[in-house]
């Protein structure tokens, strides 16, 4: 199934692409939060379905994050050996982790708002995995029994509050509108091989990431377990897996940031694209 959720800010109500339409399911579901996520709804879900009569939805509704706000979004830094070599880094020998604030998740289509006194905002596109199933200590081979789907997400990211004003690197990462989700969830039965998927990113229409799950250091099933040795993960989680070379600050012979004005548009193979028109601050 593609999960959605759609309506103003603030206001979105759930629902489903079936065959390239919209559809309404708030008669069969409160939300995709936690407690959705933590149960046997998608399946109860994907079983009601087949019976109900769902309202059909305008395309033209704003798609927003497809899942409610989650207890956590867990990042992976460097989990691509392209990325790290062009951002003079070593390969990580475990990976490396960060959060970033759940009030910087946004719709697929949202504007990207530029920080104040923003300088260096950059770009990332990543795959995230969405946690179905309470994690803690889990095993490698289990992993992915706890893994409710996967999304498209732009971990952007502001390099000056990321690398040169001190601490960890959360400051770069959690503005608002600084993670897009979306524009859907696909469950795990809708992506046969997680790890044989391009992702790709352009500005004003340039292809500036073009890469492959491939190329991971460390693959999904390895990372849910990690992870779980150190926290436990909850349904709906977000864990983001890390993005490909091609990153504005890794552009030679000098760093390329965001402006107001420019389109980012990205996406990946079978969780479609979203596309964010960027705005500077003062705009808001």
């Amino acid at each position: 199934m593609k999960l959605i959720r759609f309506g103003k800010i603030g206001e979105e109500k759930p629902g489903l692409i079936i065959d390239g339409d919209y559809y309404d399911v708030s008669s069969l579901v409160k939300d995709y939060d936690e407690a959705f996520f933590s149960g046997n709804a998608i399946h109860e879900l994907a079983a009601s379905i087949q019976t109900a009569q769902l309202p059909k939805l305008d395309k033209s509704v704003r798609l927003g994050p497809p899942l409610a706000r989650p207890s956590k979004l867990v990042c992976v830094g460097l989990n691509y050996k392209d990325h790290a070599v062009e951002t003079n880094s070593p390969i990580p020998k475990e990976p490396i982790l960060f959060f970033k604030a759940t009030s910087a998740i946004a719709g697929p289509f949202d504007d990207l708002i530029i920080p104040k006194n923003s300088k260096k905002t950059d770009w990332e596109v990543e795959l995230a995995v969405v946690i179905g199933k309470k994690a803690s200590y889990v095993a490698e081979k289990d992993a992915l029994n706890h893994i409710a789907g996967y999304v498209l997400h732009n971990d952007y990211s502001e390099r000056e509050f990321q690398l040169e004003r001190n601490g960890q690197w959360v400051k770069g990462k959690s503005c608002d509108s600084f993670a897009p989700i979306g524009p859907f969830i696909a469950t795990p039965d809708e992506i046969p091989d997680v790890h044989n998927l391009r992702l790709w990113l352009k500005v004003n229409d340039k292809i500036q990431q073009d890469g492959n799950t491939s190329d991971f250091i460390f693959k999904i099933p390895f990372l849910v377990s990690y992870i779980s040795q150190f926290m436990t993960l909850l349904p709906g989680d977000v864990i983001s897996t890390g993005t490909p070379a091609g990153v504005g600050i890794g552009k030679k012979p000098q760093p390329l940031y965001l402006k107001a004005g420019d389109v980012v548009e990205l996406g990946i193979d079978g969780l479609g694209s979203s596309k964010q028109t960027v705005k500077a601050y003062a705009e808001y």
